[in-house]
């Protein structure tokens, strides 16, 4: 009698890696330019209503009280305003994808052009004083950090405390006209406005900076102390390291997350903080542009003006959101 024996199961075929890390890239890139795209959308809304909810007729106000009823009625036509509000809409999202912001009611020169000729200047402040702020706050917050470790030198936490709050409530502007009294006025060492040359830089800039460089050095500091107290540096030390490989090569590339996060942040400030710095220093940048359009009513060139900071925003924002998820995949690009 044959005995049977039964087949040999087939061999479980191992499952293959589905690129876990890559599809959760994947995830991350798609949401992040999900929430671009909205971003994005909230701003182009926004500035395409600034027109309409102004009180009484925009060209009227911009052109004058005294101006004549067939110019503005011409305007309103070249603007499309007499249209409903729906097909403006919809004109306005077709000339922004083709690069037009429309053309400025006072000078009838195109947006684009206003816009492309101011922002150098105002780009230029704004990344000098960046760099400024994150080359003083680094050192800084990490020298405090080190030399107030587990409570020594209370006089020099104090200080630096009170005085690193002080200076980061202080509004940007209003320590631009102190610098202007002192420096520019009183002493005379560099020019009062204007654009000139490297030295009409160093009081724009840190009127700027020294603010942001304040708050980022105390969250440097509070990084900092942190990291030290962990095992990985106490083993360190244990292997008797030199201090400056200790704390440049083990203890601030972990302490730098928090600070990449508040140093975008701080950047968008910025941007958005020069409106204010460039009308003291009579700096031509786009914050001045603005605020002079304001005054004058000039609605296309405010609209174009909110877009390009607004965008800028968006911009710095996401790219920190990318740099984060560079130095710490796990946690960031695994957030749901």
């Amino acid at each position: 009698m044959t005995t049977l024996t039964p087949a040999a199961a087939p061999p479980r075929s191992v499952p293959k890696p589905q690129g876990r890390l890559g599809g959760r890239w994947t995830r991350f890139a798609l949401r992040r330019t999900g929430r671009l795209l909205v971003s994005l959308w909230v701003l182009v809304t926004v500035s395409f209503l600034m027109i309409h909810l102004v009180p009484g007729d925009p060209v009227r106000a911009a052109l004058g009280m005294t101006a004549p009823t067939e110019l503005v009625e011409a305007k309103r036509q070249a603007l499309g305003l007499n249209d409903p509000l729906l097909t403006q809409y919809v004109h306005y999202l077709g000339n922004l994808l083709h690069g037009d912001l429309g053309e400025s009611i006072t000078t009838q020169l195109p947006v684009s052009e206003t816009i492309s000729q101011r922002l150098p200047a105002t780009a230029s402040l704004a990344v000098l004083a960046f760099l400024v702020a994150i080359a003083v706050a680094v050192p800084l917050g990490v020298t405090v950090a080190v030399a107030t470790r587990r409570g020594r030198r209370r006089r020099t936490e104090l200080a630096f405390a009170g005085g690193s709050v002080v200076l980061g409530a202080i509004p940007d502007f209003l320590v631009g006209v102190a610098l202007v009294a002192v420096f520019a006025v009183g002493l005379g060492w560099f020019p009062v406005a204007g654009r000139t040359d490297a030295s009409s830089y160093v009081l724009p800039v840190l009127a700027l900076a020294i603010g942001p460089a304040a708050v980022l050095a105390r969250i440097v500091r509070v990084e900092m102390l942190a990291v030290l107290e962990t095992d990985y540096v106490r083993t360190a030390r244990g292997k008797r390291l030199p201090a400056r490989r200790i704390y440049l090569r083990h203890a601030l590339p972990n302490a730098v997350t928090a600070t990449l996060t508040l140093g975008g942040m701080l950047l968008a400030s910025m941007v958005a903080g020069t409106v204010l710095v460039e009308n003291v220093f009579s700096w031509p940048g786009l914050g001045s542009t603005i605020v002079q359009s304001i005054v004058t009513k000039d609605y296309p060139v405010v609209q174009g003006t909110v877009l390009v900071y607004g965008l800028g925003v968006l911009v710095i924002n996401t790219l920190v959101d990318v740099a984060l998820a560079v130095l710490d995949p796990r946690s960031t690009i695994g957030e749901l």
